[in-house]
């Protein structure tokens, strides 16, 4: 970890500002930057991970990109900043990154006591562990005595920590910070299970050699809802993530999507879809960006369902149906806030 990351680690502790990002002045500084800096995974196939050309792909990525696609007009305004579990919050409160995409669990003790500030559920999931197929497991309460990769600095290292005391189990915890070392002792036979959420589960089995001999349990044991994280000291820029995020949904539930954006923003006579791709300037205005902000997010990455089908649904290698994360009136618990 850098000296930079664990002077503000300090800081933080002591209730003092970082990073020179104050309230209110975040967005003012990335557009004076020019470039939003964005924090990642180091790499999770369907959610950040570099491709042969190394460009960044994944549900994470692009919605660094519908974040600078709303400030800037731009999606390819951005830098991203590979983060592990340890690094991420500390990367944050320095100022290393303007906003955390990275897999993180909304939860009240990061919420309250690290300075800064959930914003918005972007995806749910739950924790779970994967095994090998010929280990013949179905439950987890097989699993007493075995050996479990987990990532150190995550729910998921408590969760499973909960769950086997509370079960009367022992586990032995093999900690490692990348993911990608956890999938690599599991293949290797140094670790039994994995335990991490079930998303997390199905992109490291779609990179194994033989993804077929390993099997993700269907039990979960918590929840696990995902979303950005912003410094708590800037309403503004948190305004600016939330709604974003929340443009996406909103695009889905009034069947906007990246191809009928452009024609829908010049024909329609439907107030919410006029206010949502600025022919009507109110909400750009309130949040300070240029009226085509969310017209502009859209159409650089499409709506939610388009997010979600692309990187990790049910014809990619990841393989998710959309479960819980499908639409409020389609059963499941995506939901925007009105936007008007």
């Amino acid at each position: 970890m850098s000296l930079r990351r664990i002077l503000a680690g300090v800081v933080m502790a002591l209730g003092l500002s970082v990073g020179g990002a104050q309230a209110g002045q975040t967005l003012d500084t990335v557009k004076q930057r020019g470039i939003l800096n964005c924090g990642v995974n180091v790499g999770v196939a369907g959610f950040s991970l570099p491709d042969s050309q190394g460009v960044w792909r994944g549900m994470d990525a692009d919605l660094c990109r519908a974040v600078a696609a709303a400030v800037f007009g731009d999606p390819s305004k951005v830098r991203f900043v590979p983060l592990t579990a340890v690094q991420r919050f500390t990367a944050l409160q320095s100022g290393e990154i303007d906003v955390l995409f990275r897999q993180t669990t909304l939860t009240m003790t990061r919420d309250t006591t690290l300075g800064l500030r959930m914003v918005i559920v972007n995806l749910y999931d739950g924790h779970g562990f994967m095994v090998r197929r010929d280990a013949n497991i179905t439950d987890p309460k097989q699993m007493d005595g075995m050996t479990i990769c987990l990532s150190p600095g995550t729910t998921n290292e408590l969760v499973t920590t909960d769950w086997f005391r509370a079960n009367n189990l022992r586990f032995t915890p093999l900690l490692q910070e990348r993911m990608q070392d956890n999938a690599t002792a599991l293949q290797a036979g140094r670790c039994d299970a994995i335990g991490t959420d079930a998303t997390q589960l199905a992109a490291l089995r779609s990179q194994f050699q033989k993804p077929q001999d390993f099997v993700i349990l269907p039990q979960r044991f918590s929840k696990e809802p995902y979303g950005p994280v912003v410094r708590r000291d800037d309403q503004e820029w948190f305004d600016v993530i939330r709604w974003t995020v929340s443009a996406l949904i909103q695009a889905e539930e009034l069947g906007v999507n990246s191809k009928n954006a452009e024609e829908l923003r010049k024909t329609s006579q439907n107030p919410e879809i006029r206010r949502l791709l600025g022919a009507d300037p109110v909400l750009g205005n309130a949040l300070k960006l240029d009226p085509a902000w969310a017209y502009n997010a859209i159409r650089a990455v499409g709506n939610y369902g388009e997010l979600f089908d692309r990187n990790i649904g049910p014809d990619t290698p990841i393989g998710l149906e959309r479960g819980m994360n499908r639409l409020w009136t389609d059963g499941g618990l995506m939901y925007s806030w009105p936007m008007r």
